[in-house]
C-alpha cells in the first residue's frame, strides 16, 4: 500500500510539472514491466521495445491529466496492449535469443558449475512458462515473477479475483507437469 501512495504522489508531482518524478516510476517498474512484456515475445529487443512504449505511453497519459487509479495496473494494462499490438502487426513470433547468459554473467558469487546449472534451470522454466497458454502465462509472470497480489493481477488483466485464483492454479499444475517431463 505504501508504495500504491507513493505512485500517486510521484503522479500528482508529474501532472504539476515536475518531469524529474517520472523517474523513480521508470526505476521501480522497468526490469518487472520487461521480464513480464519478455515472457511474451520473441527477442530481447522486441521486449525492449514494448517496454520502452509502454512507458512513453503512460508518460504521456499522465502529463494529459488521465485519471489514475493503480499506476501499477495502468502501465501493466499498457505494456499487455503492447504486445497484442506487437503481434497484430507483425504476425507469427520468430525463436527467442537467450539472454540467461547475462544474469549469470553478474553472479560472480558462484563457480562456474552452479553457473552452469542455474543457467540450465533458468532455460528450462523460461521455456516451460513459454509453453503455457497465454492466459496461464500472463498470471503465472504477474503473481511470481511480478510480485503482485491476486487483487493487482486481476486488476491488469480484467478478470475477477477469483478466476486469476483458478488461472493461477491451473497454470502452475500444467507448468509442473512440463518441468516434471
Amino acid at each position: 500500500m505504501a508504495h500504491h501512495l507513493n505512485d500517486q504522489i510521484l503522479v500528482y508531482r508529474i501532472k504539476r510539472g515536475d518531469t524529474n518524478a517520472f523517474a523513480p516510476i521508470y526505476d521501480y517498474y522497468v526490469e518487472r514491466v520487461y521480464r513480464f512484456v519478455y515472457l511474451k515475445v520473441p527477442t530481447a529487443q522486441d521486449a525492449e521495445d514494448i517496454t520502452a512504449e509502454a512507458f512513453l505511453k503512460l508518460w504521456h497519459a499522465i502529463r494529459e491529466g488521465k485519471p489514475i487509479e493503480s499506476l501499477q495496473a495502468l502501465l501493466y494494462q499498457i505494456a499487455r496492449n503492447g504486445v497484442v499490438d506487437f503481434y497484430r502487426k507483425r504476425g507469427v513470433a520468430t525463436d527467442s535469443i537467450d539472454d540467461t547468459d547475462l544474469v549469470i554473467a553478474d553472479r560472480s558469487d558462484l563457480t562456474l558449475e552452479e553457473k552452469m546449472t542455474l543457467k540450465s534451470d533458468m532455460v528450462a522454466v523460461e521455456g516451460a512458462i513459454r509453453q503455457l497458454k497465454d492466459a496461464y502465462r500472463e498470471v503465472v509472470t504477474l503473481h511470481f515473477l511480478n510480485e503482485l497480489s491476486l487483487r493487482e493481477v486481476a486488476k491488469i488483466v480484467e478478470k475477477k479475483p477469483g478466476t486469476v485464483r483458478v488461472l493461477l492454479h491451473r497454470g502452475l499444475k500444467i507448468l509442473r507437469e512440463i518441468l516434471n517431463k
